[in-house]
């Protein structure tokens, strides 16, 4: 059997300014870590023998149909402009149309040097790769829009950290498109207005064909970002750089670099290391991502004549934006909370919870999955602060039947908590897959009921908690 990837490739059929066109460097041995069998096949993707894939998702072979380059884009990182970032460490081998109708791009990430590296070596070591595998496929069975993971490959070379010598990998990331706000940012810097009218009309064309034009492109790049930040903060999960290069104008969840989902509820959690100044904490996520979107709509404003007008709807779709996050993260949590009606105290009694759970170290996950029962009491340090919500939401929920089969649909059993991802990426460094494995077939059901797997629903003892997360780059 041999790969065939069905390529069709309109990125790289934009002009050269978007781009530089280059294939992936090779690595010494390659090793298949895994396939994603169902995606392939949603895609369209015949899968070849191990040892032929493992030499295309390497890098060491392109494949027949690929156009390989590097995009060009900018962004703000941590609210500093920097005018050129691009594909620093990853290589867009084309795209594909799948089964489904979709357009998705393949990209290799951490398959070399490209003009964009700003010194660094490109390369990814295994450890990201694996988190970032098991963390987007996660996303994607919880029902949140992100980029997803094809393969895992090991390339049998070191790469050389801080830390010392690490084994490399390359992920192989699918994405709706690698569109980020940072991809218009860069010629609105520039002042190249042609670039910037044609890479509007493409993302239009691509992603929102129905959208009017660059406010119209911004009106639904705004809707998708805030549905997809109330989405992240339903599940506990924070991105950790959410810098304007780091958001896709699809509204996919992109780049798992420091990111984690929380234990313990607190709104100010910070994981990532490089993010000093909680910047990008849990509860900052919506309004940076208003930030985000402000940073679009300056570019986007630049190739409009009439720029006294563009300025007033761009303001208008941009200050709209908070309320469309606060009412999607209401919708989500009232279906959280099995309230299958709207009341107006119901904003107060999800807000009562959550303070409550703060002061009282509860687990997010494990408290809303098992609201109403005696585990959702024990995760509170004082339990008598749970009754007394409890009582309450009982209240609120009189007429509405049985709250257990809505809750379970609703709140996951199992997220790929930061501890066990440790755990996972220790055993694989040392050459054992299974927790990897293991992880990857739980997660993929992660609201049923697994009780062969009820450890992964443990919060981390005291020397088991991980209090940073990095990038890995």
């Amino acid at each position: 059997m041999s790969l065939k990837i069905p390529f069709d490739n309109s990125f790289a059929r934009l002009p050269g300014a978007f781009f530089t066109a280059q294939d992936p460097q090779p690595v010494a041995a390659p090793y298949l870590v895994i396939f994603n069998e169902d995606l392939a096949r949603i895609m369209g993707i015949a899968p070849g023998e191990a040892e032929e894939m493992a030499a295309v998702f390497s890098g060491n072979r392109v494949p027949e149909g690929a156009a390989p380059l590097a995009q060009l884009y900018s962004g703000h990182q941590f609210g500093q402009y920097n005018p050129q970032l691009g594909d620093g460490r990853a290589v867009l081998l084309g795209e594909v149309v799948g089964t489904d109708g979709r357009r998705r791009d393949i990209q290799l990430k951490g398959s070399g040097r490209t003009p964009y590296s700003r010194g660094g070596d490109g390369r990814a070591w295994l450890g990201p790769v694996l988190r970032e595998y098991v963390v987007s496929e996660a996303m994607h069975a919880l029902g949140i829009p992100t980029t997803r993971a094809l393969a895992a490959v090991e390339t049998g070379e070191p790469v050389h950290r801080q830390e010392g010598a690490l084994p490399g990998a390359v992920l192989t990331r699918v994405a709706a498109s690698h569109l980020r706000v940072g991809s218009f940012q860069v010629f609105a810097a520039r002042g190249d207005l042609e670039s910037l009218k044609r890479l509007t009309g493409y993302a239009i064309d691509r992603h929102y064909p129905q959208a009017e034009g660059p406010m119209g492109l911004l009106r639904a790049v705004c809707a998708a970002q805030a549905r997809l930040v109330a989405q992240w903060m339903s599940v506990g999960f924070i991105h950790g750089v959410m810098n304007t290069d780091n958001c896709a104008i699809s509204g996919e969840t992109i780049d798992y670099g420091p990111c984690a989902f929380l234990d313990v509820f607190h709104p100010q959690t910070v994981f990532s290391s490089i993010d000093r100044y909680g910047r990008y904490a849990y509860d900052r996520q919506a309004e940076m991502a208003v930030w985000n979107l402000a940073q679009l709509a300056t570019a986007l404003i630049q190739q409009i004549e009439d720029r006294e007008a563009a300025v007033e709807e761009a303001t208008e779709i941009v200050h709209a934006m908070p309320g469309a996050i606060e009412a999607e993260w209401l919708r989500l949590f009232r279906v959280k909370l099995a309230l299958s009606d709207a009341q107006a105290g119901d904003q107060a009694l999800i807000e009562d919870l959550l303070r409550r759970m703060a002061a009282n170290q509860a687990d997010f996950t494990n408290t809303f999955r098992a609201l109403g029962s005696a585990v959702a009491r024990d995760q509170f340090t004082d339990p008598a602060a749970y009754d007394g919500w409890e009582a309450a939401w009982r209240a609120r929920r009189q007429g509405l039947g049985e709250a257990a089969p809505l809750i379970a649909a609703a709140n996951p059993a199992f997220i790929p908590r930061n501890h066990r991802l440790e755990q996972m990426i220790e055993a694989a460094v040392s050459g054992d897959y299974a927790p990897f494995h293991r992880m990857n077939a739980v997660l993929a059901t992660p609201y049923e009921d697994q009780p062969e797997a009820e450890d992964l629903t443990r919060p981390p003892l005291p020397d088991e908690v991980v209090e940073a997360t990095f990038c890995g780059t």
